[in-house]
């Protein structure tokens, strides 16, 4: 049985790989991903917001009032250089600890130093880079083209420095999403990931408070993924793998039929544990045995827009069909 695939131009034994997450963020797990069958890792990203909030943090109990413009510069280079230090050792011993393709990870909001950090990067060993890009429409000032902007800037600030193969981890809130995963591809990135998890806002009614809800994905959230990736396969020259809601070798499987290069998981390792991927992979080759595919390629994207015998099914927005027919029944 032959999972092998190709993903931003690597060679991967399978095409299940481990998200970016705490799974990812020490070479003993990553080593572990391996022994239990990962196809590639994209290891715990370095988090822009987070830097930006430990400067503001150390700048505020740590430089003296009268001098704390003199502290600026300071503090900015030694809190970046800390935290590029501590990821480009990650890189490092991971790529002593496995023979996987190790996929680097930035989580930014804006174009700020990223040519810098993606340089280093590079030169850590990493075999390709995936920018996880997520900008809330909140910004009640800005135009979508401003929004827009903003990715392109950061893609290709970052694409015209480095030679590593660099992939983009995008929401859905664009106001029109094909469209712009086919300007996003445009740039050059030779993947996109479709989609990211972000922070979801949930309300404690007791003590009154903000708190997060729903931080690991469900089965149930494969669909809106599975739909883009199906609209999208073979209408754009960047690679496809497809993130969020995939929880077992079968939705893997949906996943390459309706034409995505790679898979990304993650909440279904956090509740399995790692040894979890073992299960996903023997899922995967038991269909293709029953189905008689002997390789991934054999079936991956026949059942996309582009090749169905139905395309409209992709783009059906209303439950007509489906409520008319629970009527009969009632």
């Amino acid at each position: 049985m032959d999972l092998s695939t190709k993903y931003l131009g690597l060679e991967l034994k399978n095409p299940v790989i481990v998200g970016s997450s705490g799974l990812t963020d020490s070479a003993k797990k990553i080593a572990d991903l391996e022994k239990f069958g990962a196809g590639a890792v994209v290891l715990k990203s370095i988090f822009e917001e987070e830097i930006t909030m430990e400067y503001e943090k150390v700048l505020e109990e740590e430089a003296p009032s009268r001098y704390k413009d003199d502290y600026l510069d300071y503090f900015d280079y030694k809190i970046k250089e800390q935290n590029i230090t501590n990821y480009i050792k990650l890189i490092a011993d991971a790529k002593k600890a496995v023979k996987i393709p190790i996929i680097a990870s930035i989580n930014c909001n804006s174009s700020h130093e990223w040519t810098y950090f993606a340089t280093k990067i590079e030169e850590a060993g990493a075999d390709a880079l995936e920018l996880n890009i997520f900008l809330l429409p909140s910004t009640l000032d800005k135009s979508i083209e401003d929004i827009d902007h903003v990715y392109l800037e950061i893609i290709n600030n970052v694409k015209n420095i480095i030679k590593i193969p660099l992939s983009i981890k995008i929401s859905y809130y664009f106001s029109n999403l094909g469209r712009a995963i086919k300007v996003l591809s445009k740039t050059g990135v030779d993947g996109i990931v479709l989609f990211n998890r972000f922070y979801s806002p949930d309300i404690d009614l007791d003590k009154m408070e903000i708190i997060s809800t729903n931080v690991l994905s469900t089965p149930q959230e494969l669909s809106t993924s599975l739909r883009w990736i199906g609209i999208m396969a073979n209408r754009i020259k960047s690679d496809l793998a497809a993130s969020t809601g995939v929880h077992d070798g079968k939705a893997v499987v949906k996943q390459l039929l309706a034409g995505a290069d790679a898979v990304q998981m993650v909440s279904c390792l956090y509740q399995n544990g790692p040894e979890y991927l073992k299960t996903v992979i023997q899922e995967i080759e038991e269909w293709m045995t029953e189905k008689g595919f002997d390789s991934v390629d054999d079936f991956r994207g026949k059942l996309s827009q582009e090749q169905f015998v139905n395309p409209t099914l992709y783009e059906r927005v209303q439950f007509m069909k489906y409520f008319s027919d629970r009527e009969k029944y009632q």
